[in-house]
């Protein structure tokens, strides 16, 4: 069980100290900087742009999950590899020509994401799913951190995984949204391979500890 990644979601960190949170990140036992980019448009919100996540690559000696809430994602691609993006998923919904997509992202030396949100069937990606490194299932409705967990979420992890086995695919299962130590282990045995925790990471009163106990329940 030890393949289980953790990802602290930056969007809960502390932007007045955000190097210092770069830096507890880095020096702990998590595997991915998970960055959410949001536009105000696709999601009801704006969080950060370029010269933030500029400014975390270059604090960050992790990889960088970034997680694409806006329209018109192409737009950016070629942007977001060149800030360092190890891991780019585009979301499903704002996504015209999801092959396309994908293929563009992997061309830039990236690994391929998709996020669907909560309401999202996955069948939708049946034709894809050997294109996609990563599936980042919302168990939140996207948008803002500190949301509570949509419950249905272990159901569609399920499904997710049976599609992944059924296509022979490699495909990574990242569950984002309501992750604490609570549903964790559940969320794992369910089939998770990446487990996205912002708020229940960064809010509480040892991060490196909460991290540490993260991945111990997923041991």
């Amino acid at each position: 069980m030890s393949h289980i990644k953790i990802a602290p979601s930056l969007l809960a960190a502390d932007f007045g100290n955000l190097q210092r949170d770069v830096e507890m990140v880095n020096q702990s036992e998590a595997d991915w900087h998970h960055i959410d980019i949001m536009d105000g448009v696709f999601v009801p919100n704006i969080s950060y742009g370029m010269p933030v996540v500029k400014t975390i690559q270059r604090h960050a000696t992790k990889p960088l999950d970034v997680h694409l809430m806006i329209v018109d994602p192409d737009r950016y691609i070629k942007t977001f590899a060149d800030l360092g993006a190890s891991v780019l998923s585009v979301h499903y919904e704002a996504c015209n020509h999801l092959h396309r997509t994908l293929q563009a992202i992997k061309a830039e030396g990236m690994k391929a994401g998709v996020a669907i949100n909560p309401h999202t069937n996955i069948s939708l990606l049946e034709d894809t799913i050997k294109d996609i490194d990563l599936v980042c299932l919302m168990s939140v409705n996207p948008g803002f951190g500190g949301q509570s967990f949509i419950v249905n979420t272990y159901e569609k992890i399920r499904s997710l995984k049976a599609l992944i086995n059924g296509k022979s695919a490699k495909t990574l299962i990242e569950i984002d949204g309501g992750v604490t130590s609570k549903n964790a282990k559940a969320l794992v045995d369910a089939g998770a391979d990446v487990l996205v925790a912002g708020s229940f990471v960064f809010k509480s009163d040892n991060p490196t500890q909460t991290i540490h106990e993260l991945k111990e329940l997923v041991y």
